[in-house]
Parts: structure tokens; C-alpha cells; sequence
């Protein structure tokens, strides 16, 4: 029987049938002749001289209404543009010719023009499909699943569920991410990043400061990713002897140096499959660093003491708190090997840049404090803090950020006598460290604090530098701080706290 309409794209397989370059017919040719339809409308995004030309051509093979489509492609694997073009004709011709009369050749063109064929016709326009081949002709294109049936209720079902949590005030993130506790938008801004990349299988790179949730990242990354049922592996480089580098990470043979008393399966033959999650990636030696840009290159690697090739399918994610653009710059780091892992690149704030974020995390850590000490000894009171304890820790750097945080809520609901935890209990929980000019003129204004305290915190740590290098003499220990004379010094060390 014969149908309305035959719709495609003119590929180079047809133009070249046309040309007489090849002496097939071409898929379009081949279709019409053993699926006759009374019109065929052609896309195209060659010069429209060449494909006009083939029009005439393809007339004079078989009876058929010609009608040329010109579409404007940026280029033809851009699946936006080729979505648009074909989209706008099959609602055009979907006003005037019902589906069932209707064909879609899905053979020529590029597999991008493909697949936006198939994804067209198992939703939106619900076409039959053709393929043309040599080997079996021309044959009815079936899919083994129903993707209108099997997938776009769950798609639907997900979207509901992200407007619900959206309405709620809640952002709509994947699982993997809702542990990470934030409400701060430079913090959403790299979930929603992470997020992005997590469904792209390339490699990622993590900055920022120690304590910042590095690898809790890398871990959402990877629980979000195609890879979640395989291996998370993960490797502290810092943490290995450099002449050891290159065995943890790609496995030796028996007897390739002293020690080696067995074959041994490298992290990365480990994580075939998955992910490995290098932390602290800069601490890596040059000659590790060379083996390692070749697995990112082609997946192989040879074990120490091996000759053969291993191949791998892994993704990478590193991690590094120092500045390895400014060692690339010295020579300190492989240029080639930092622009190959640094596709994906989170940029992790610190904790005193997460607006709003500090109490929340307080909030989470001490009731998760309060609850394991319940457990391990039933007389434990429930610790609060008070509120000039909360000004301490509003007024803290946190150069330790989140980890140092949870470790200094640790130490105070441990030592603190009653059920609030004080102010003093507070201080004395903070690890101190000599100040920096840094740490003092760069904090965040996200959350409020003392700014006298600051000017005693600046004040404390000139003072003991000045009485340090004098060896306790305060009248000259006054003159190197500019003050009058050592009675004003004794003053301002009674003021911050120092005076015995």
C-alpha cells in the first residue's frame, strides 16, 4: 500500500548516487523504489545548488511529489539544531497528513540525526520507522522497548518530585548530594556544577581548602554517576612513599624490587569500571605523573616489573588543596597532565565564604555529638551551646573549616561541665595558630562578629612576636610595637587576656 509521505534527510550516501560517484542507488532511492509513497519531503543542510540538483535527479528515477527542506544547522551533530529543523517539519505535516500515513527513513544523515529520528517518533510523533541497508534492503525499524511507556513516566515522575521539593524550599538534587548540608549559594552553585558533571563520564578535578568536603564530593559525583554500582576507590597520594607511587597505583610483579614477594593488583585495576578518587593529587612524583597521564589517555598502563599492557576503564577524580596552576607556571607540575584532569573543576568555598552555612552545620554536628555520647555513657547531658558561644564561633576563621568544626563541637560538648557549653569552654575547644594578616583582613562578613575581637586577636599575636624576639623586655618590646613607653604595654596585655 502506498503512503503519503516519506520524510528523512538527504545524505551523502544519496548525493553521491546522484553524482554517479558510487553506484548504488542511495537509501532514499532504494526506499521509494521498494516502499513507493506518493511525496517525499528531504531535510538538508548541504549547498542547496548540489541537493536541488539531486531533486531532479531522484525525479527522474521514481514517480514522487519532491519537496526540499532547508535547515539551518550550526553543524550536523548539534543535536538542538537538528532537533529544531525536524521538529518544525513534523508539526507542519502533522496538520495535513495523519501519522499512519506517514514514513520516517532514519538512515541517512549522521547518527545524531538518528537518534533524534527515533526519540521524535517513539514520543511525539508517533511515525513508523524505515531503515535502508545493503545487506537486508529496506525494513521496518523496531525498537525492543516502548520509550513513551518505559521511560517518560519516570522522567515525569522525577520532574514532579523536584517541583515538590523546589515548592518546599528544598533544592532538587540528586540523593547522592542531599547530605551535603548548605544553604549557601556558592555552595548550591558547585552541587549544581557537580551535578552536571556527574552525568558526563569525564575527569574531575576538586579544589579547595583542607576540610572543605572534598571527597565527600567526589563521592556524590560518583553515586550520581552511570558508574554507581562499581567501585568508588580511594587513593591518599600524600600518604605514599614515592618510590612505592607507582606500585600502589598500577600493581608489580614478583620479585621487580626488594619487597616484592607476590604480584600485586594496582588501585587502578581495582576501580575498573568505577571511579578512583585520587586525594591530595599534587603530592604525586613527576614519574608517576608521567604513567598517569597515559591511563588518561588511553586507559593501559604496565605494572612495575611487567611488560604487558593493562587496560582499564576508569574515571578519574582528584583532589588538591594547593595551587597547581601557580606550580604548572614554575615547573613544579606537569602542564599536560593538569589540562587533561581538569575537565570537570569544582571550586570548593571554605567554610568562612558559605553564607548561612555555620550554624546549620552546628546544628547537624552537635545533635549527631549529643546522640553517639548518649550511647556510650547514659549519664551525658545534652549539650546546647550558649550565646556568647556561638559569637566565638561566629568570630572564628575556621581555617580548618568543616572538619575543624566538627572537631572543635567534639571537644566542647566532651569537656564542657553543664548542659550549655560556655563561652570559656568554647575558646578553649579552638585550636589556636599563629594569626595571619590573611585570616584577619579577609573574613567573611556572611556572619556577624566582634570586631573587637579581632583587634585583640591582632593585638595578642603582635604582642607575644614583639616579647619573643626582645626576650620579655617590655620597655623594648613597647618601642617595637610604637607604643609610649612599657606601662601602655602592660596595659594592652592586661586588655587581651595574656597578663599572668
Amino acid at each position: 500500500m502506498t503512503k503519503e509521505a516519506l520524510v528523512c534527510w538527504v545524505g551523502g550516501r544519496d548525493l553521491d548516487a546522484s553524482r554517479g560517484i558510487s553506484d548504488k542507488p542511495g537509501p532514499i532511492l532504494s526506499t521509494l523504489k521498494e516502499r513507493p509513497h506518493a511525496k517525499v519531503h528531504l531535510l538538508y543542510n548541504y549547498d542547496r545548488d548540489e541537493v536541488h540538483a539531486y531533486g531532479d535527479w531522484l525525479g527522474a528515477q521514481v514517480n514522487v511529489e519532491i519537496h526540499l527542506h532547508e535547515a539551518d544547522l550550526s553543524t550536523p551533530v548539534h543535536y538542538g539544531d537538528i532537533y529544531q529543523a525536524a521538529s518544525k517539519l513534523m508539526k507542519a505535516l502533522s496538520a495535513e497528513i495523519s501519522f499512519e500515513d506517514m514514513s520516517v527513513l532514519i538512515s541517512p544523515g549522521t547518527p545524531q540525526m538518528q537518534t533524534i529520528w527515533i526519540l521524535m517518533c517513539k514520543t511525539a510523533f508517533p511515525a513508523a520507522m524505515l531503515e535502508a541497508s545493503e545487506e537486508q534492503g529496506i525494513t521496518d525499524f523496531i525498537m525492543p522497548f516502548d520509550i513513551a511507556a518505559d521511560y517518560i513516566p519516570n522522567i515525569r515522575a522525577e520532574s514532579d518530585a523536584n517541583l515538590r521539593r523546589m515548592a518546599a524550599g528544598q533544592a532538587a538534587t540528586p540523593p547522592a548530594f542531599e547530605s551535603i548540608i548548605r544553604q549557601s549559594p556558592l555552595m548550591n552553585a558547585q552541587i549544581m556544577k557537580a551535578e552536571k558533571i556527574a552525568k558526563r563520564d569525564i575527569p574531575v578535578l576538586i579544589l579547595g581548602e583542607s576540610g572543605t568536603g572534598k571527597e565527600m564530593f567526589a563521592e556524590a559525583i560518583h553515586e550520581s554517576s552511570s558508574r554507581a554500582d562499581s567501585e568508588f576507590v580511594v587513593v591518599n597520594c600524600g600518604a605514599i612513599p614515592q618510590d612505592l607511587a607507582d606500585s600502589e597505583l598500577f600493581g608489580h610483579k614478583k620479585g621487580a624490587f626488594t619487597g616484592a614477594v607476590a604480584d600485586r593488583v594496582g588501585r587502578f585495576q581495582e576501580a575498573d569500571g568505577g571511579t578512583i578518587f585520587l586525594d591530595e593529587f599534587g603530592e604525586l612524583p613527576a614519574d608517576t605523573q608521567v604513567r598517569l597521564l597515559r591511563v588518561l589517555n588511553d586507559g593501559t598502563f604496565t605494572r612495575v616489573g611487567d611488560k604487558g599492557r593493562i587496560k582499564v576503564d576508569v574515571r578519574v577524580i582528584a583532589a588538591t588543596n594547593r595551587d597547581l596552576m601557580a606550580e604548572v607556571v614554575e615547573g613544579q607540575f606537569r602542564e599536560d597532565l593538569f589540562y587533561r584532569i581538569a575537565v570537570g573543576i569544582i571550586n570548593l568555598p571554605s567554610l568562612r565564604e558559605r553564607e548561612g552555612d555555620l550554624m546549620l552545620l552546628t546544628d547537624k554536628f552537635l545533635k549527631d555529638i549529643n546522640e553517639a555520647e548518649l550511647d556510650l555513657d547514659s549519664g551525658y547531658k545534652h549539650k546546647k551551646l550558649s550565646a556568647k558561644a556561638i559569637n566565638v564561633m561566629k568570630s572564628h576563621g575556621w581555617p580548618g573549616n568543616v572538619r575543624e568544626l566538627q572537631a572543635s563541637l567534639t571537644r566542647a560538648a566532651v569537656w564542657s561541665v553543664g548542659e550549655t557549653i560556655t563561652e570559656r569552654e568554647m575558646r578553649e575547644a579552638l585550636l589556636e595558630r599563629p594569626a595571619k594578616a590573611g585570616d584577619l583582613l579577609g573574613r567573611s562578613l556572611d556572619n556577624s562578629f566582634d570586631i573587637q575581637d579581632v583587634i585583640k586577636e591582632l593585638k595578642r599575636h603582635y604582642i607575644k612576636k614583639a616579647l619573643a624576639e626582645t626576650g620579655n623586655n617590655k620597655t623594648k618590646s613597647a618601642e617595637k610595637l610604637g607604643l609610649n613607653n612599657y606601662q601602655t604595654l602592660n596595659k594592652w596585655i592586661e586588655d587581651v587576656g595574656l597578663k599572668e
